[in-house]
């Protein structure tokens, strides 16, 4: 693990302690006391001072990235380079260029890449979609309160914002649903360069359509995703982070992603779907800013 991330602490780490097919070796971090911290429950995992050195460990097999948004591209790349698979975290990259850079890098180094959408492995959400027949209209929204102004979500330069924190999931469950979007309109409050809330209108062919809210300043909970569909309305509260109830979808992607690895089979998620995911969000964000 690449990084002392919350998302580690909360979710991945456990997923990976609790996968039966793969072990969690060490982790690496610039604040080794944060590390080791988080790494007390798992006393066979080792904290590693540099990146550097993690990638160059000949016992890791596949690094997992959720370092912030900017140093996805670079840190997944050199990753490739020590000939580890990456599981990144979402979004995968900054822009869809940067996406098809780490797309190429994976090709050209015989390793796997995969987005870490963990909501797409859970069993419920699954049998959600897979139920829908004829869906004409999704409306898709995920907001929560980033009450610490040093957060670096709302740090630009980072690649912060609503739309790449949250809306991610929001479009990528839309095309999940419909499609790719043949039109794409959105508004946003920005603040300091940052989206604090964006709100997309995406239309796809023969008008369906979907409606897409993110929000960095909501109300905790604000999180629901509704489909209009032949037969009826379809309601899914927390769509996006409901886990252990009693499936973990961060083990089931974990654990997904080992056979891939072990059995040299492609990845549940390709990277062509999260790039054409990045595509959409470019497309967002440039006619929210126009």
């Amino acid at each position: 693990m690449l990084g002392a991330a919350d998302i580690a602490r909360r979710a991945v780490l456990a997923a990976i302690a609790a996968s039966g097919n793969g072990r969690l070796v060490a982790m690496a971090s610039r604040s080794p006391e944060r590390a080791r911290e988080m790494l007390a429950p798992y006393p066979d995992a080792r904290v590693i001072e540099s990146y550097e050195a993690l990638l160059a460990d000949p016992e890791v097999d596949v690094v997992y990235n959720p370092l912030p948004n900017h140093l996805h591209k670079e840190w997944t790349l050199r990753a490739f380079q020590a000939g580890k698979h990456v599981l990144c975290e979402k979004p995968l990259a900054m822009n869809a260029t940067e996406a098809e850079e780490m797309a190429a890098a994976a090709t050209a180094s015989g390793k796997h890449l995969m987005e870490a959408f963990m909501y797409r492995f859970h069993p419920a959400m699954r049998a959600f979609v897979e139920q829908l027949r004829d869906p004409v209209h999704v409306e898709a929204s995920f907001g929560f309160t980033v009450k610490d102004a040093d957060d670096i979500r709302l740090q630009e330069p980072f690649g912060g914002g609503a739309l790449l924190d949250v809306g991610c999931y929001t479009v990528s469950v839309s095309r999940w649903i419909l499609g790719e979007p043949v039109e794409v309109l959105a508004r946003a409050r920005i603040v300091r360069g940052v989206d604090m809330t964006i709100t997309g209108l995406l239309t796809f062919t023969d008008n369906r359509t979907a409606s897409i809210w993110a929000s960095l300043e909501a109300p905790e909970g604000a999180q629901n995703l509704t489909v209009v569909a032949d037969g009826g309305i379809h309601r899914r509260e927390r769509p996006f982070s409901a886990y252990r109830d009693p499936h973990d979808p961060y083990q089931l992607m974990v654990e997904s992603f080992g056979v891939s690895v072990l059995e040299n089979k492609p990845v549940a998620i390709p990277v062509k779907e999260s790039i054409a995911n990045m595509r959409v969000l470019d497309r967002i964000a440039e006619s929210a800013r126009s």
